[in-house]
């Protein structure tokens, strides 16, 4: 079992959870947040609430929050409370985090009772990256007004599927069979009901593949769809790609700015992404679908060019990945539109944990795998399809590895920098070194494409207004 490293840091502390541990005379210690600290220890605390008011839930980090058990346990439909109130409660007491402190708030508590059976807990203090350890004895003194119950699912007992893409078809099937009443479709196109490819995106394909395809193809291509064409003239006259002059046609965004291979990817993923409507309902706090596409492809097009040029893989095709990463976001949402719901609440009380987890759990497929079999579906290059799948993967080393790994580099970097969903994660060496980039380099281009951050949200409001 990891032991917490002790901070004598004290006056971190904020001074309102100094006086509460103080009052109730609570024998502690202060240790440094870390990423190999025992998830068992660590307590996740999260303020959920409905109509009849709000509930302190609290639970160990190695598990998940079901709702669904929640629902049972207490007979009532309980969700995050919204961000917003949440800070400024918090704000209130100086607060940053939500401290797992019974005692602090005057909402019911409800606990997960394989807290106690560790013999110390690793609690939130209020400060990020500052954590109370706390004997588990010494802890159930504040539970005297608390009741105990069993509402987490074990992480142990949830597998996303990351590896084995050949399981995929059977595992989306059985899911979608899971939530229909009738099994009598069997084959996986006409279970799902997924739209058929768009004709400019069809079109665009077939340029794709044509090693004699010109600027004139694209051009004509983009121009008979009013809408991507007004989208590719206003992307290039953007302040993102600073322009000299007024950009006149979609044939001069393409000559003068953009590029024949960037022009025929976003045009390809401007027309997949618009083949499936945003959902009406996300997570609390979630990055725009738009927003976190664009950032992703941008920071991919400047890693890309920071690879030595040997090891680059193909840059439209990692853009074209950039893109679609979150694809199968939108296919979830399609394809299981009375549960989506019901995944965007859990990942609001499961902050903890990766998305990926969470749709496991409730479904038995991720979106990575879903958005990758659609990708084959559609007869899109293996290369985007693996880079989709193993997007989470940073230790993959198998067919197009490069796609996938750079994909993988991007989302991380982001997600550590609050784009995106999911905690932070540790971005291990291999990784970089597979990609022949050094983590000051990697962190340079996010920096610079974050430092175009309002640029990038204009080029996201152009293509879904409101995002």
């Amino acid at each position: 079992m990891n032991t917490a490293a002790e901070s004598n840091n004290h006056n971190s502390l904020p001074p309102m959870i100094v006086q509460l541990l103080d009052k109730l005379a609570l024998p502690y210690r202060t240790c440094e947040e870390r990423s190999d600290l025992d998830p068992a220890q660590r307590m996740e605390a999260v303020l959920v609430d409905d109509a009849i008011g709000a509930l302190l839930v609290l639970y160990p980090r190695d598990h998940l929050l079901d709702l669904a058990r929640l629902a049972e346990l207490t007979g009532r439909q309980l969700i995050a409370v919204k961000p917003d109130r949440l800070t400024r409660m918090l704000s209130k007491h100086d607060l940053k985090v939500l401290p797992g402190l019974p005692p602090l708030t005057s909402s019911p508590c409800l606990y997960e009772e394989r807290l106690l059976q560790q013999s110390e807990l690793l609690i939130q203090s209020g400060q990020p990256g500052l954590l109370l350890a706390v004997a588990s004895s010494d802890f159930k003194q504040m539970l005297s007004k608390a009741s105990a119950g069993q509402f987490a699912v074990p992480l142990s007992n949830i597998q996303p599927n990351l590896d084995r893409p050949e399981e995929d078809r059977a595992e989306i099937s059985q899911a979608v069979e899971s939530f229909t009443a009738r099994r009598i479709q069997k084959r996986l196109e006409e279970t799902i009901e997924i739209p058929p490819l768009a004709q400019t995106a069809q079109k665009i394909i077939k340029l794709r593949v044509d090693p004699n395809a010109s600027v004139d193809d694209i051009t004509g291509v983009v121009e008979t769809d009013p809408a991507l064409a007004a989208q590719v003239v206003s992307w290039a006259a953007s302040p993102y790609y600073a322009a000299p002059g007024k950009i006149r046609s979609v044939e001069d965004a393409i000559v003068r700015v953009l590029g024949f291979d960037l022009v025929i990817n976003l045009a390809l993923g401007l027309a997949l992404g618009k083949t499936l409507s945003l959902p009406k309902d996300q997570p609390q706090q979630a990055t725009p679908y738009w927003q976190q596409s664009i950032y992703t492809a941008a920071v991919i097009e400047g890693l890309n060019r920071a690879i030595p040029r040997t090891q680059r893989p193909e840059a439209g095709i990692s853009y074209l990945a950039g893109l679609l990463h979150n694809f199968g976001y939108l296919v979830l949402a399609h394809v299981f539109p009375p549960h989506f719901s019901l995944i965007c609440r859990h990942m609001e009380v499961n902050p903890h944990l990766s998305h990926s987890v969470v749709e496991k759990h409730l479904l038995g497929i991720t979106r990575e795998q879903i958005g990758a079999w659609l990708m084959r579906y559609w007869g899109m290059p293996d290369e985007l399809s693996t880079a989709l799948r193993f997007q989470h993967d940073p230790h993959y080393q198998g067919e197009h590895a490069g796609h996938a790994n750079l994909v993988c580099l991007a989302v991380r970097l982001l997600r550590n920098r609050g784009i995106g969903s999911g905690p932070y994660s540790e971005i291990p060496q291999e990784l970089f070194d597979r990609l022949g980039l050094s983590r000051d380099k990697a962190n340079d281009v996010v920096n610079k494409v974050l430092d175009a951050e309002a640029a990038l949200r204009a080029l996201a409001m152009q293509i879904q207004p409101g995002q």
